[in-house]
């Protein structure tokens, strides 16, 4: 039985960010890490790869042969390695002996809402390998700012839980850079826990590009809240005791903490009782990267 994480979110999100920093602590608490990357527009990866798409398939390459933007091309792409699904399954059957795995996928949210490739990867992995996965949404927390762009927030994570159909973790990254945005109209934990969604009407009834759309806006708080299953954990990945706590949940979710309880034990109490050398920074190209997710981000055909 295998472990491991299925890392999507939007660009922008952190999610390379993510798996280089998950990576590093896991491995600091004893786990065995392998991380795969099967996003093909990546070509800047802070992490040592395990497995990478682009040894089967390169985005550029696809989007000169097919006359395809970059969207067109990640469809393709996603469309490709499930046809080819036992390269991916020989790479990975080396790994499954001691390894807990994370997956990398490509930002574009069509993929894990609209298309049905991903998935198929994804389910034919867990069938034909025995894994046990979680999927982690990373949301910019950002949004909590505005909140139009927290509704879509919600909106795309309920969509990506109906679809996946995965034990499923929200997560608004970057929240120590969550103040830079201005002041939240709530506590945290009204946007974390997604409390009563009418208190947000007042706001966007202030805002004159919101405010002639408010009322699909209030039926599409009522879905929301109608379904009853998104909220929100927080994640710095520079801070340990952050890191620690989010990979707990996953942990629970997967199944992981019940498959070795004395093992867990021994990983959990490294983060209780001793200071991990837990220095993200001596990784610059990491914290590049992290400030440029945003900036190179041109998803349009």
């Amino acid at each position: 039985m295998v472990f491991g994480q299925v890392v999507v979110g939007p660009p922008g999100s952190g999610k390379t960010t993510y798996c280089n920093g998950m990576s590093q602590f896991l491995n600091l608490i004893g786990r065995k890490v392998a991380v795969i990357n099967l996003d093909p527009a990546n070509d800047s990866l802070p992490y040592e790869c395990a497995v990478n798409i682009e040894d089967l398939v390169k985005l550029s390459d696809v989007m000169v042969e097919h006359s395809l933007g970059p969207n067109g091309g990640l469809v393709f792409c996603m469309d490709y390695l499930e046809k080819n699904i036992d390269w991916l399954q020989a790479k990975l059957e080396p790994l499954l002996k001691d390894h807990y795995l994370l997956f990398d996928f490509p930002g574009q949210v069509e993929l894990f809402f609209l298309h049905s490739n991903a998935k198929n990867v994804i389910m034919k992995l867990i069938k034909k390998l025995n894994l046990r996965l979680t999927a982690v949404h990373l949301v910019d927390a950002h949004l909590c700012s505005d909140p139009g762009k927290y509704i879509s927030a919600l909106l795309l994570s309920l969509s990506t839980m109906l679809h996946l159909e995965l034990p499923h973790i929200n997560v608004l990254s970057k929240i120590d850079l969550i103040e830079s945005y201005g002041r939240l109209g709530f506590n945290l934990d009204f946007y974390t826990d997604v409390q009563d969604l009418s208190y947000l009407q007042h706001h966007l009834d202030q805002d004159p590009r919101s405010a002639k759309y408010r009322k699909l806006t209030k039926e599409l708080c009522e879905v929301i809240e109608n379904f009853s299953l998104v909220n929100f954990t927080t994640l710095d990945i520079q801070d340990k005791e952050s890191v620690g706590n989010l990979v707990k949940l996953v942990d629970k979710s997967n199944g992981y903490i019940f498959a070795d309880i004395e093992a867990s034990a021994v990983e959990f109490s490294k983060i209780a009782i001793g200071p991990l050398d837990w220095d993200y920074y001596r990784y610059p190209s990491v914290q590049e990267k992290y400030m440029k997710d945003d900036e190179n981000i041109d998803y349009d055909d």
